[in-house]
């Protein structure tokens, strides 16, 4: 009979190991107060999956969480994955910013072993919790042979999403994450289900290795709203590498901030063109002749993932304007 598959869960803290005062705060609770190990060992069953060893590295909310956190965490997955008897690693972490730590570790890792990272949207107190269950659907998903090859993922409420599409769409819900394409597949009965696949490349299929970063580029991020003003652009330009604007509509810009982006351009800045309405396909020369501007367009991806993607790609091609493009049509 072979042996159960050997799987690392890293601790970095979150609701999920979270404790509120009493079993009806679902939304009030103190954050990060649990240990890897006790959320583990409250678990039932979990050790009849697989053999799993635990280990704290941080323990914050992930609202909390910078480039070097980033960092940090990637770097560690990745020597932990090149362990050949380590069959996958699980990353416990806050859902504030779940979607952005998976995403950076779906496009830096090099390794098709299984990496689930898994929150939860209630403590491990409270009626309802999420907690227990998640993170056993997340073992359940990391020691299966069908996991293998598909990147990062996040497994929330009994569904499997890609790093890639996955976001938080909701405060409190238990059914906060979602895709918009849908989920790669589902959990039920302890086992996954998988019906689709990624489509953009990933881990071993992108030129970034998180083993040879040590520096990210800065990159901000502008929220348009009808009062902004052209000063907070020019300000980031005076620090920052990249801007990704997060426009109305189709990645729309008020012509009174249209001057200073194209004056930031000038001056060195990549503007990326998103959407601040969380879905949809922000068009190239369509709400903005692009082509003239010197702007990049995010293609499907919300403001806060095309900063991840940005930064990476300004590894690269740090002044290629059509390289970066081109970077965001294929990851």
């Amino acid at each position: 009979m072979k042996d159960k598959p050997n799987i690392v869960v890293i601790g970095t803290g979150g609701t999920i190991a979270g404790r509120g005062a009493s079993a009806v705060d679902t939304s009030s609770y103190a954050c990060s107060v649990l240990a890897i190990e006790e959320i583990l060992s409250a678990i039932p069953g979990v050790s009849s999956l697989a053999n799993l060893s635990a280990e704290q590295l941080l323990q914050a909310g992930s609202e909390n969480f910078n480039e070097q956190h980033l960092l940090m965490i990637g770097k560690r997955v990745s020597e932990v994955l090149k362990n050949d008897t380590v069959d996958g690693v699980i990353l416990t972490h806050g859902t504030d910013t779940i979607e952005e730590t998976a995403y950076f570790l779906h496009l830096t890792l090099k390794s098709v072993k299984p990496v689930v990272v898994v929150g939860s949207m209630r403590p491990p107190s409270a009626m309802s919790s999420d907690a227990s269950l998640n993170l056993y659907d997340a073992i359940a998903v990391a020691i299966h042979p069908s996991s293998h090859g598909k990147g990062t993922l996040v497994v929330a409420n009994e569904e499997i999403h890609t790093a890639r599409d996955v976001t938080k769409t909701n405060s409190f819900k238990l059914e906060a994450f979602r895709s918009p394409y849908g989920a790669l597949g589902y959990v039920t009965q302890g086992k996954p289900r998988y019906y689709r696949m990624p489509s953009r490349d990933h881990t071993v299929s992108t030129p970034w290795s998180i083993d040879d970063i040590e520096v990210l580029p800065k990159v901000d991020v502008v929220y348009a709203y009808g009062a902004l003003e052209s000063n907070l652009v020019r300000a980031i330009a005076s620090d920052a590498s990249g801007l990704v604007f997060a426009g109305t509509g189709n990645g729309n810009i008020a012509e009174h901030m249209v001057d200073p982006l194209r004056e930031a351009t000038r001056q060195g800045l990549h503007v990326v063109r998103a959407s601040r309405t969380g879905s949809g396909v922000v068009i190239r020369n369509g709400a903005q002749p692009d082509d003239d501007y010197d702007w990049i367009v995010v293609d499907d991806q919300p403001p806060q993932k095309a900063r991840i993607l940005l930064m990476l790609a300004m590894l690269s091609n740090p002044d290629d304007r059509r390289a970066l493009q081109a970077a965001f049509y294929r990851f």
